[in-house]
C-alpha cells in the first residue's frame, strides 16, 4: 500500500535525500518548502512557508500518515546572527506543524533536532531545538502523537549545499589552494554521509521499536578537523596550504563533543555498512572539479 508522506523542508541538503530514499522504498512523497529544488521534479511540491499558520493549515488538507519537519535554521551561526527568527522559524513553527498532525491524525511525526540540543554550545540555535524537543514530548504526553527526534551531526555529501560544511571546504581549497581556520583543528568530528542518514531516517518509520525517542545520527570513527584538511589535500593531489592558529576554539561551535548536560536520554544509530569518509571526500573532489 502507499503511504502518502509529508517533508517539510524536503527541498533542503538532507530533506532532499530523504524524499528520494522514501521514493526508492514505494512511499507517495508529497514536498512542502519556501522554494522548489529543481532536481526533483518527480515529486508534487507545496510552497509553504512554516511561519505562516494558514500555509500549515493549508498543507494539511491533504491526508498524511507520516510526516518528516526537516525544515527552519539548520545553521548555528545564522541563529546567533537573528533570534527572534531562529524562535519563529525552529519553536513557533514547529508547534503549529505539531498541532495539525494532532488535527488530522498522522500515524509518526519524525523531527530533525541537532547535537547542539544538549549543549551549551549551541546558543540560540540549540535551545530552540531542545525547546521543540520539549514541545513534542509534551504533545506525546498529552496527545498521543506518535514522534522520533533525530539529532543530527556532522552531515555531508558531494552535493553543494549552503550547510554542507565539508564539501565548501573541499571547493574552497580546491579553489584557493589553502584552508585557513579559525583555531587549531584538535576539535573532533563523527562525519556521516547524507546517504546513510538518509536511509537511518526512513528506517525510523518503518520499525516500532523507534517510536517516542531520540536517536543520534553521526558517524562511526572520530576525525580531528586538522586530519580532515591533510586528507583533502592528500585526495585530491593539490599543493593546499593548511593554515591553522594555534589556540583553542572560542566560538560556538564545540571541541570535542556537543554534549554539555543531557535533557532526554538519546540513543545512537549506526548506519552498517556506512561510506567510508575518505572515499566521501573523494566524492566531493570529483563533483568540484567536473563543476569547475
Amino acid at each position: 500500500m502507499i503511504k502518502n508522506t509529508l517533508v517539510i523542508g524536503g527541498s533542503g541538503f538532507i530533506g532532499s535525500y530523504v524524499c528520494q530514499e522514501l521514493n526508492l522504498r514505494g512511499y507517495d512523497v508529497v514536498i512542502a518548502d519556501i522554494e522548489k529544488n529543481q532536481n526533483l521534479t518527480k515529486f508534487q511540491f507545496i510552497q509553504c512557508d512554516i511561519t505562516s499558520k494558514r500555509d500549515i493549515k493549508n498543507l494539511f488538507k491533504n491526508q498524511f500518515e507520516f510526516v518528516f519537519h526537516l525544515a527552519g535554521f539548520a545553521s548555528l551561526n545564522d541563529a546567533v546572527d537573528d533570534p527572534v527568527k531562529t524562535i519563529e522559524l525552529n519553536i513557533l513553527s514547529t508547534t503549529m506543524i505539531l498541532e495539525q498532525c494532532v488535527l488530522t491524525k498522522i500515524k509518526h511525526f519524525v523531527y530533525a533536532s541537532s547535537a547542539y540540543a544538549s549543549s551549551l554550545k549551541g546558543s540560540f540555535y540549540g535551545i530552540s531545538k531542545l525547546a521543540s524537543e520539549k514541545i513534542i514530548e509534551e504533545f506525546n504526553s498529552k496527545y498521543n502523537l506518535n514522534y522520533t527526534i533525530l539529532r543530527y551531526g556532522s552531515v555531508y555529501s558531494e552535493i553543494s549545499f549552503y550547510n554542507n560544511y565539508l564539501f565548501n571546504l573541499v571547493e574552497k581549497a580546491i579553489q584557493d589552494k589553502k584552508i585557513v581556520h579559525n583555531s587549531d583543528g584538535e576539535e573532533k568530528r563523527e562525519y556521516i554521509h547524507c546517504s546513510d542518514v538518509s536511509k537511518l531516517t526512513v528506517d525510523i518509520i518503518e520499525n516500532k521499536d523507534f517510536k517516542n525517542q531520540c536517536f543520534i545520527l553521526t558517524g562511526i570513527e572520530q576525525f580531528k578537523r586538522k586530519d580532515i584538511f591533510e586528507m583533502i589535500k592528500e585526495i585530491s593531489g593539490e599543493q593546499i596550504d593548511i593554515q591553522l592558529q594555534n589556540e583553542s576554539n572560542s566560538n560556538n561551535n564545540y571541541r570535542l563533543t556537543p554534549y554539555s548536560f543531557s535533557p532526554s536520554r538519546a540513543k545512537k544509530l549506526i548506519s552498517n555498512p556506512q561510506i567510508d569518509l575518505g572515499q566521501g571526500i573523494l566524492e566531493i573532489i570529483k563533483s568540484v572539479n567536473e563543476n569547475k
